[in-house]
């Protein structure tokens, strides 16, 4: 059956949250004068980027909500006590200059403007709706979207099956007509493919470049090779793409 319709990941997928949660902690740490504290400013970066992710595993696990993981976020990073407000306070602190870092990767609209002819578009990610309906305005594309389902609001997340069929009940199709597209090749990659989605993860060569590829999704290193993959949707017999 044909893709009608490909639903998509944000961070690091269609928006360089990697540049941006680089440049913007850099900034804040900075701002805060808590530099001094750490040998250098990648170290101090790279710890930022440990505890967003463990704390990401916690809220995906369904341990704590949103606004939990990111107190604790700051918390564990700080290494101190902090009630909410303080935790809210200093993370909002961050957030205008992660903010002032937002883009997309160049690659974004070009493939947005080659697909919308033939294919719909909706949005699947493990943040919450608030904060990635407000990214996808401000980045002007948010109205390329026929949906947008965040974990947060679903109450399940990616790599759990039932993300993944609740993007395809959103646009009333079913997952063998949908395509997913992600950046991260277990919580994207593996998930949507066990979901029955056709896979296709993103390798941008960042974080997950050294890893293994898992047994499923389609690997492409520019979204421009997307609408090539889509028009031979090759899920059945075909050679892998993993070389």
């Amino acid at each position: 059956m044909p893709i009608k319709a490909v639903v998509w990941d944000v961070d690091d997928t269609l928006f360089d949250y990697t540049t941006a949660d680089r440049e913007g902690m850099r900034a804040h740490l900075a701002a805060e004068g808590l530099l001094a504290g750490y040998p250098t400013v990648e170290e101090a970066l790279t710890r930022w980027r440990e505890i967003t992710e463990q704390q990401w595993a916690r809220f995906a696990a369904g341990e704590v909500d949103f606004e939990t993981q990111r107190r604790d976020r700051t918390r564990v990073f700080l290494g101190r006590e902090m009630t909410d407000t303080e935790a809210d306070d200093w993370f909002r602190r961050y957030v205008t200059h992660y903010e002032s870092a937002w883009s997309l990767f160049p690659d974004v609209l070009p493939v947005l403007d080659a697909l919308a002819p033939s294919h719909r578009h909706a949005v699947l990610s493990n943040s919450s709706l608030h904060v990635q309906d407000r990214k996808l305005r401000l980045l002007g594309v948010h109205d390329r979207f026929e949906a947008i389902l965040c974990a947060a609001e679903l109450g399940v997340s990616k790599p759990e099956a039932g993300a993944f069929l609740a993007a395809c009940d959103a646009l009333a199709l079913s997952p063998d007509q949908v395509a997913y597209v992600g950046d991260h090749p277990e919580i994207d990659g593996r998930g949507a493919a066990d979901a029955g989605l056709l896979s296709v993860w993103i390798d941008r060569g960042g974080a997950y470049a050294t890893v293994e590829p898992p047994v499923g999704p389609r690997r492409i290193a520019s979204l421009a090779e997307l609408p090539s993959l889509l028009r031979a949707d090759t899920r059945f017999g075909a050679p892998s793409t993993f070389g």
